[in-house]
């Protein structure tokens, strides 16, 4: 990445695909961003800017690489390869850490809870990083290469979803476990096939997934 690419691309500002960070504080933390990359649509991490652009560079190479070595290799389940380019911008180093969109998701972070270490997903929705709902989870496992093949057949439930959507715009588990008369955990895997065949799409947001027609 050439210095006059480096400027553009700070000044489209953070989004799903790029975070800045004015300097790594623990493998620990920055684990998650990496992590939320991965299972999303990958994305840039660049070290040495601030939130709003300003650029302030970093104080140890050594120090930060490492940082992000050791967070993708013992932080992240299963480990993920960063590319790693430290770009010269104003008489100042920028690291540049690029995560591709990985093909073993859902890669896995531990965190503590209620006293307990567990693992969570994270994913990127627009600039920030959030924990994936059970929705998005089992979305991210069954979109694995490992998972099996997918069969899907449109039926009445199905149907009525689509017709909803027509009036609706969106639904959640819940609307379409209602709409249909089945359990929640049913009318979930219904959904995450249908977004898996690319007939509807699912939306993250802080509170709640739902989810809409292409």
């Amino acid at each position: 990445m050439t210095p006059r690419q480096l400027k553009e691309l700070i000044n489209e500002g953070e989004s799903t695909v790029l975070e800045f960070k004015r300097k790594l504080s623990s493998p620990q933390k920055i684990a998650r961003e990496i992590a939320s990359f991965a299972n999303t649509k990958g994305g840039t991490l660049l070290v040495g800017v601030d939130d709003n652009g300003d650029i302030y560079g970093i104080e140890s190479e050594k120090e930060e690489i490492e940082t992000i070595e050791l967070a993708c290799e013992f932080e992240i389940f299963p480990s993920v390869v960063p590319e790693i380019e430290i770009i010269n911008i104003y008489d100042k180093d920028v690291l540049a850490i690029t995560i591709y969109e990985s093909l073993t998701k859902p890669h896995l972070i531990y965190i503590e809870e209620d006293g307990k270490k567990i693992r969570r997903a994270y994913i990127r929705v627009g600039e920030q990083t959030l924990m994936a709902s059970r929705e998005m989870y089992r979305l991210l496992s069954e979109m694995s290469p490992k998972s099996r093949p997918l069969k899907i057949a449109i039926g009445d439930r199905e149907k009525r979803l689509f017709d909803y959507l027509e009036v609706h715009t969106r639904c959640t588990v819940k609307d379409f476990a209602n709409l249909v008369n089945i359990s929640d955990r049913r009318a979930e895997r219904l959904l995450i096939s249908l977004v898996r065949a690319k007939v509807i799409q699912i939306h993250n947001d802080s509170s709640h997934d739902y989810f809409t027609l292409l």
